[in-house]
């Protein structure tokens, strides 16, 4: 297994994101998550990563019953997040990171994200001396690592950074779709971590699962290298780059922890030969005009729906209507997305709270303008 040569303490380079989990019904499956936890670790892995909002807070009290209970504390590191819904002013601060010490069955974080950080909420952590606060954690023994995940452009990010170098890592979102992407400049935001030498933590490197379920012509390029399932070539992708400490993953199954551990644990760098193949898969879904939806869920989950239309899911039918064209997604659309007291695309109201939260900066009520002029 790759040491980690930022942080010694993390086993490998690959990391258990908690904001998939499995579910049954609206609960997660703790059967299988405590089978996927079991086979984590004893791949050698050591990494979990959630925050309070995850599945509606269901994450951190999975994490507990499923992985804190179970495992000596030395045996896995937590990764949490102060998010800017749970705070208004610098005195509920610390009452939060309480909170989810208990909610999650730990006395200590192992590392600590100021959470989805851009240009608009910046201003509230500052406000709040949000930074000062966290990083104060650190000195009572609350916290080991403190960090920011980030979802803006890189000038941005290199301000924060500039402005707060007691920041020890990054987490940003970095596949091989979004490398040269004008929206989430995930190239530039690495190259700015370079610059101010902070070791990065990788979310999306699927991007919510579009990696794994590629059109039919894309899907062929990857099949033809005859070297691993497509998940594995958008993981190994961002773990090839020498900045990078964590590779988080979003597991939903035992079959899909299963596949990371087989390639991450004998981690092997990208080739020229993949590195072609996957610029060819971007020239495919860039012709494509899919939606960039990571399925993150912070649209109806941070800031709930009025109208309780399944934005992410409705998205996705969307795609996969453009991609594949067999006349399931409008079925899927019309038996479950709308049904049960969920709002139809055309239900929106604009009020625009689901935008003021998209981590991928989507112009979410035009693009349901467009789900409505597909399936309705």
């Amino acid at each position: 297994m790759q040491d980690n040569k930022f942080f010694p303490e993390i086993h490998g380079n690959l990391g258990f994101g908690c904001m998939r989990l499995p579910m049954n019904g609206d609960k997660v499956d703790y059967d299988e998550f405590i089978k996927m936890a079991d086979a984590f670790t004893e791949a050698g892995f050591n990494y979990f990563d959630t925050a309070h909002g995850y599945i509606s807070g269901k994450s951190e009290t999975a994490i507990r019953d499923c992985v804190s209970r179970r495992y000596d504390r030395s045996r896995f590191l937590l990764a949490n997040k102060l998010t800017e819904s749970y705070f208004e002013t610098q005195e509920e601060i610390r009452p939060f990171i309480k909170k989810q010490l208990e909610l999650c069955g730990v006395d200590y974080f192992d590392f600590y994200l100021m959470h989805a950080q851009n240009a608009r909420n910046y201003k509230k952590y500052t406000a709040c001396k949000a930074y000062e606060t966290a990083y104060g954690f650190k000195k009572e023994g609350l916290i080991r690592h403190f960090g920011l995940s980030f979802h803006d452009k890189a000038a941005v990010l290199d301000r924060i950074l500039t402005e707060h170098p007691e920041v020890e890592f990054v987490q940003i979102q970095f596949n091989y779709l979004d490398y040269n992407d004008d929206g989430v400049e995930s190239r530039k935001c690495y190259e700015v971590c370079v610059k101010h030498n902070k070791p990065v933590v990788v979310m999306e490197p699927v991007k919510g699962g579009s990696l794994v379920n590629l059109p039919e012509e894309a899907d062929k390029v990857l099949r033809d290298l005859k070297g691993g399932s497509n998940a594995s070539y958008a993981i190994r992708f961002a773990a090839s780059n020498p900045m990078m400490s964590t590779i988080l993953s979003g597991m939903s199954n035992l079959e899909q922890m299963l596949d990371n551990i087989s390639y991450m644990k004998d981690f092997k760098p990208f080739t020229e030969e993949e590195t072609s193949a996957v610029a060819k898969v971007c020239n495919i879904m860039k012709q494509k005009n899919l939606i960039p939806c990571t399925a993150c869920r912070y649209c109806v989950e941070e800031n709930e729906c009025p109208m309780s239309i399944r934005i992410p899911d409705m998205f996705a039918a969307m795609n996969r209507n453009e991609a594949f064209s067999d006349g399931k997604p409008k079925q899927y659309y019309n038996n479950v997305l709308t049904v049960d007291g969920n709002g139809k695309a055309s239900d929106c109201i604009k009020c625009g709270m689901c935008e003021a939260v998209c981590p991928q900066h989507l112009p979410i009520r035009e693009l349901l303008e467009n789900v409505a002029a597909t399936f309705e």
